[in-house]
């Protein structure tokens, strides 16, 4: 395998050369995109629309207190906050500040970018807060009281690292982070978990687990419900499997004995086992996509009794689960429309061999739409709040408490964000190659035709990630509104029909997925709803991966295409920051029958002089450390040597995001958006 590569040098994500060319690019983008009004008016119009203030906050349970992290214009890195539910039903609550992350940013001249926070159970008492600099993965952790709102003086914080940490108790916690040389997997996450008391110093915490250095990462955690507290630790192997012990106080391990490719979740007396591949226990097999209940102390004492939550079928797909205290709530798809269930275990202290869930139906989901539980409070109560969506109507968030219907509210509605008014969403069918049924949606005008309006078609296809009808202002505000027809491809390599789905485009069966974003192409020129030359495309990450294939697979069949975060060069990826931890998905190039499938699509190696590709824009992010830079701007160095119409913007903060802050967002999507409408309707 080839490795003469005269763009290695960009691969230096901080170098001086390699920025200052990033700059040049940077300039000569904003200097073809920016001049016509129309790129100001994108900007402003969803800047505007992710600043609003009468966006729903949404919230998360914690005790007595609902939390949420806000961003406006004021406030463009955030408030972290809380109020009562009695304060949030109210028009415009009060909230309690906790962190501004924009004070804490200037007093401490940081490029801060909140990440996330893990609150002590019970009592919600402390925090551990993670922060970025410039959005990157990589984190610092710093302990937090809730009731002073400060800083805890001497308490638990870490160093920037890709770092998992789990609360034991207020004077102890499990972590894994970069300890020194031999502690991270080749992956670039903890290979090594500890134990880590309060006062200690971090050298000195006790090592209760080690992965592989292969692995993707390993961790431990802790279970804090009361009656039901355990350790756990696991270990990833690849992107798709892992190994889950529960940790023993004398320190030994009890394996969950399932396939490794199946995930569990255990939740006070229960076990939930759901299943990548068939599986056949005693004398039954269970089909692969299926959620199955054991008890879980009988399970690990060697019972295999098994209860099937759900079972897909040819149209339906388990898409996730959430507990109550005593409930468990399904999201299923159907034909990658939204379902939602309550299911009702045994009652604590039944009969041990009890396997009977109650069922009953959660309506209220739009028709071509989706419903989101977005939290709920397994330790105390049977309250959820769930949002609800499609491609043109916002969203409504509502609360209720399961087995009284009358408690159903709604606590917040979202104003519209752009004129839906005459747009429809339809569902259509493409046949690919092999002539398997692809789904997409379709929204735009009614009798949308290539004389209506430009299309945009975006799809992903990868990781059993589904892409569900959801509303998004910056796409209903920069396209729809402005006479454009919206496409999103639910192509194989997604969750949209289960682990099967997702197999399907594994691999050395990665192009089946290009064949599938090939074939709704095709479906809707058929359909008189696009012609190429008014077809663009757009995708990010692993649907950054989709642009760059069909860039060089399927040039004829697009107008344009913009290339978000992405993955292109094959031959390197997995030597590139978390490159590694995705080989179960695309492969090892290192390996000759590996790189044989890959180097068919991989876009870096396949893009060439001489073919008549359409325009292309690339976008990346300086400090995205999940997917290297190095790909986009690799990517652009050679096609702007071959003399391609191509151009380049790469946000000097942002992670894989694309953009740390809402004006950053804007910036980047009005770029992509006035591209798109300057390639396809150049008449405007």
């Amino acid at each position: 395998m080839s490795n003469d590569d005269p763009y290695l040098w960009l691969e230096d994500v901080t170098g001086d050369e390699a920025l200052a060319w990033a700059r040049e690019r940077n300039a000569e983008a904003f200097a073809e995109l920016t001049t016509n009004p129309r790129y100001e008016a994108l900007k402003a119009e969803i800047l505007e629309a992710l600043d609003a203030d009468d966006r729903i906050p949404y919230v998360q349970r914690r005790g007595d207190h609902l939390y949420n992290f806000w961003r406006d214009a004021e406030h463009p890195k955030g408030l972290w906050r809380r109020t009562t539910l009695d304060a949030y039903r109210a028009a415009e609550p009060e909230w309690e500040i906790l962190l501004d992350v924009d004070a804490l940013a200037a007093e401490e001249d940081e490029n801060w970018v909140w990440q996330s926070v893990s609150v002590l159970r019970p009592g919600f008492r402390r925090g551990l807060v993670s922060l970025s600099r410039g959005g990157a993965d990589a984190s610092v952790v710093r302990e937090f009281d809730l009731e002073s709102k400060t800083f805890v003086d001497g308490g638990y914080e870490l160093p920037e690292a890709k770092t998992s940490v789990d609360w034991i108790d207020l004077d102890t916690v499990f972590v894994g982070t970069d300890f020194g040389p031999g502690s991270m997997t080749t992956s670039g996450y903890p290979r090594v978990a500890k134990r880590w008391e309060r006062g200690a110093q971090l050298a000195d915490a006790p090592t209760v687990y080690e992965g592989k250095p292969e692995d993707v990462t390993a961790i431990a955690m802790h279970d804090p419900t009361r009656g039901y507290e355990r350790d756990f630790v696991s270990r990833a192997p690849d992107f798709f499997t892992d190994e889950t012990y529960v940790l023993r106080a004398d320190g030994s391990l009890a394996k969950i004995d399932v396939p490794d490719d199946a995930s569990t979740s255990v939740q006070r007396e229960w076990l939930l086992i759901r299943l990548r591949t068939p599986w056949t226990v005693v004398d039954a097999t269970y089909a692969a996509g299926s959620l199955l209940a054991a008890r879980f102390d009988a399970y690990m004492a060697g019972s295999r009794e098994l209860t099937v939550l759900f079972e897909p079928d040819a149209h339906s797909s388990l898409n996730y689960f959430i507990w109550t205290r005593n409930h468990l709530l399904l999201s299923t798809l159907v034909d990658v429309k939204s379902r939602l269930e309550v299911l009702t275990p045994p009652a604590s202290g039944s009969d041990s061999s009890s396997t009977e869930w109650a069922r009953a139906p959660l309506p209220g989901v739009p028709e071509f739409g989706e419903a989101d539980v977005i939290d709920t409070d397994p330790d105390e109560s049977d309250e959820f709040f769930i949002d609800t969506q499609s491609y043109t109507e916002p969203s409504t968030l509502r609360r209720g408490i399961i087995g009284s219907p009358e408690t159903l509210e709604v606590l917040k509605q979202a104003p519209s964000r752009f004129d839906a008014t005459g747009l429809e969403t339809q569902q259509h069918f493409a046949t690919s190659v092999d002539g398997t049924q692809i789904p997409y949606f379709v929204v735009g005008p009614k009798g949308a035709s290539p004389e209506s309006g430009p299309t945009l078609m975006t799809g992903y296809g990868g990781f059993e990630i589904s892409l569900t009808p959801a509303y998004s202002a910056t796409v209903g505000r920069g396209w729809l509104a402005r006479g454009g027809t919206y496409v999103v491809a639910n192509i194989r390599g997604g969750g949209e029909y289960g682990p099967d789905w997702h197999k399907a485009a594994m691999r050395e069966k990665r192009p089946r997925a290009y064949e599938d974003f090939a074939a709704v192409a095709r479906d809707l020129v058929s359909r008189d709803i696009t012609t190429p030359s008014r077809l663009g495309i757009q995708g990010g990450s692993n649907g950054g991966l989709l642009m760059g294939a069909m860039l060089t697979g399927y040039p004829e069949l697009f107008g344009a295409i913009a290339c978000q975060v992405p993955l292109l060069d094959m031959q390197r990826y997995h030597l590139l920051l978390a490159g590694a931890s995705w080989m179960a998905e695309y492969g090892d190039p290192d390996e000759p029958g590996d790189w044989a499938f890959l180097s068919t699509y991989s876009p870096y190696q396949r893009v060439a002089a001489g073919v008549d590709y359409p325009p292309v824009l690339f976008v990346t992010s300086t400090r995205d450390d999940r997917v290297h830079p190095g790909h986009a701007r690799k990517m652009m160095a050679r096609m702007r040597e071959q003399g391609h119409d191509v151009r380049y913007y790469e946000n000097i903060e942002g992670g894989h995001g694309g953009a740390a802050d809402n004006e950053q967002a804007a910036v980047m999507w009005a770029l992509v958006l006035e591209f798109l409408w300057e390639k396809l309707d150049p008449a405007t």
